[in-house]
């Protein structure tokens, strides 16, 4: 059996975690810059708020119905989520972090025959070690993990699980799980299957293979299976290093400087070295690009620059260098730019690096400072110790006027609590 543990409103979650007077009331989460809605509570959904709802449309709605309006805060959702999934990973013998706010878990040959128990258990220690709330969905494969966790959450709250380990549960489980809602299933798969008379899970398991096979594929074929209990996918203990990695943003405000702009563009060089160091990988491909805002009626102007690097790398030195070459070629002055980014590709293991005949760089060098590097951050905190091009003012960063505290990763940040003797 494998189970899919989900973190509830998970955003909003960790916003509560610090905030006691958040629960009960809804509470939104927004996207980068303030613009649109990616998460919200229970209550807030009530309302009839949805995702991606724009933000600065719905200000006198929050107002009038008392909304808790929070900016991302992704340093403190990223942490609570490391904990959340060190906690699970302490009960389970494999496991699989599928995102930021859900993790499959193996069952099988578990030491355990009441599985119920056991995921109550998981739910319980997780919710007293991180304070964040988990619906727990168990079945034989994990397409129907996935259905057992959505109907768990919509049609038992109060219990936060639901097993398949029937018929009888896998059909009702399914009858309740609209086809837009499968793993597996994007809006025009499910638009397709509508106009079919499939509205949900147990009537697309009832379709014949061949036609789901015309229509949807090798990857149709093994979600039917899956959903008719027959494993195609494992657990995946080690998740398999990215073919290419982007690091872009929005500028909080537009931006004509280019100094300020370069600054940026090293900050996301920067960030990509780091992901590249993570998975142990190099990488010899560097995309820099620039654009304005295509909504307003202003100059348009879009570039960007592909650069080959001589040797495959994941200094960040070597990266922010050949970034900002990028940036210099495609930089226009008298424009107001909305968003830049880096993206490498051409990534091979780390030992796998290739050596240019006429390469003159000291790479054990650049090597052990980067090892330097990545560890005085890491205790330290992000950005302790930087290349210089990447300055200090910030200038570009995101728009965040909401955001709660960094409770977790700051020092300076953390809570504060008042005893009285």
């Amino acid at each position: 059996m494998f189970g899919l543990v989900d973190c509830n409103n998970f955003y909003v979650s960790c916003e509560r975690v610090f905030n006691a007077k958040l629960e009960g009331k809804p509470v939104v989460v927004l996207s980068n810059n303030d613009g649109c809605l990616i998460a919200r509570s229970n209550e807030a959904k009530a309302l009839g708020l949805k995702m991606g709802d724009l933000a600065f449309e719905k200000e006198a709605f929050f107002e009038k119905n008392g909304v808790q309006v929070f900016s991302s805060n992704y340093a403190l959702y990223g942490d609570m989520s490391d904990r959340v999934m060190k906690t699970i990973a302490q009960m389970v013998p494999g496991m699989e972090v599928y995102s930021i706010d859900e993790a499959f878990i193996d069952f099988h040959n578990m030491p355990y025959e009441d599985l119920e128990a056991l995921a109550q258990r998981i739910r319980k220690t997780v919710k007293q070690y991180t304070g964040i709330p988990v619906s727990i969905g168990i079945a034989p494969t994990k397409t129907l993990a996935k259905v057992a966790n959505r109907y768990a959450k919509k049609h038992l709250p109060h219990l936060g699980i639901y097993q398949i380990d029937s018929d009888h549960d896998a059909e009702k489980a399914l009858v309740n799980t609209p086809v837009e809602d499968i793993w597996g299933v994007g809006y025009k798969y499910a638009k397709m299957l509508n106009a079919h008379h499939i509205f949900n899970a147990l009537e697309l398991t009832q379709a014949k293979e061949e036609w789901i096979r015309q229509k949807m594929h090798v990857v149709g074929v093994r979600m039917l299976r899956e959903l008719q209990g027959e494993i195609c996918y494992q657990l995946d203990n080690e998740p398999t290093p990215k073919k290419g990695i982007c690091v872009s943003r929005s500028f909080g405000h537009s931006q004509r400087d280019v100094k300020i702009i370069t600054e940026a563009v090293a900050t996301f060089a920067a960030r990509v070295g780091e992901k590249l160091r993570k998975q142990k990988s190099c990488a010899h491909i560097v995309h820099v690009f620039l654009y304005t805002n295509p909504h307003k009626d202003e100059p348009q102007y879009f570039n960007s620059k592909v650069l080959q690097l001589p040797t495959s790398t994941s200094s960040t030195i070597e990266i922010i260098r050949y970034a900002l070459r990028g940036l210099e070629l495609i930089f226009k002055p008298g424009f107001n730019y909305k968003k830049a980014g880096v993206m490498i590709s051409g990534i091979v293991p780390e030992n796998q690096v290739q050596i240019g005949l006429f390469d003159t760089h000291k790479r054990e060098i650049d090597t052990k400072a980067m090892k330097a590097l990545d560890e005085l951050n890491r205790r330290m905190g992000r950005d302790t110790v930087k290349i210089a091009v990447q300055g200090f003012g910030r200038d570009w960063q995101l728009r965040q006027e909401r955001k709660s505290r960094c409770y977790t990763t700051r020092w300076q940040e953390l809570l504060e609590v008042e005893a009285w003797g």
